[in-house]
């Protein structure tokens, strides 16, 4: 009787055990993944939070996000926050199609990707820094010239298999 007992504790234990296991494996595969997105210089973020400086979190309801390909950026963000100087009729704010510099990644021992990068637009000068983490959640702020800081968090997009 104690034998059986044993043989069906230690099923249960390698059962929940290969699970981890798998879960594992399944975490790892996704880490690869999401490193070779960002090492690749193609890859798309969705943001679904803004932060504003000195203003309370926005819920984004609509699709924002921006793609980076190769040494351009494809912005698509909304702008909370206080303008310095802005041209006549407000600007674009954070959409724009432009060409990207001073790119540079590293990643830490947790394998988080910090990217930096500065875009000029028709209306301004813009400082990026997009944190993006191993599970996939990133952070993007971003330091414009005549505006507040803004801060979004989302997500990087992987590619359906």
């Amino acid at each position: 009787m104690k034998m059986c007992r044993f043989l069906i504790l230690l099923g249960i234990v390698s059962l929940l055990g290969g699970q981890s296991l798998l879960a594992q494996e399944g975490k790892d595969e996704k880490e690869q993944q999401i490193k070779t997105l960002i090492d690749s210089g193609i890859y798309r973020l969705e943001v679904d939070r803004a932060l504003p400086m000195g203003g309370r979190s926005v819920n984004l309801t609509s699709s924002y996000g921006f793609e980076i390909k190769g040494d351009s950026i494809y912005s698509h963000l909304p702008y909370y926050g206080r303008a310095y100087s802005v041209p006549y009729g407000g600007g674009n704010g954070l959409s724009f199609d432009k060409p990207i510099e001073n790119y540079d990644v590293t990643y830490d021992e947790k394998n988080k990707a910090t990217i930096t990068f500065s875009t000029r637009s028709d209306d301004d000068r813009h400082e990026f820094r997009v944190q993006i983490y191993s599970n996939g959640t990133a952070s993007v702020f971003i330091q414009p010239v005549n505006r507040q800081s803004i801060t979004f968090q989302g997500n990087i997009v992987l590619p359906e298999k």
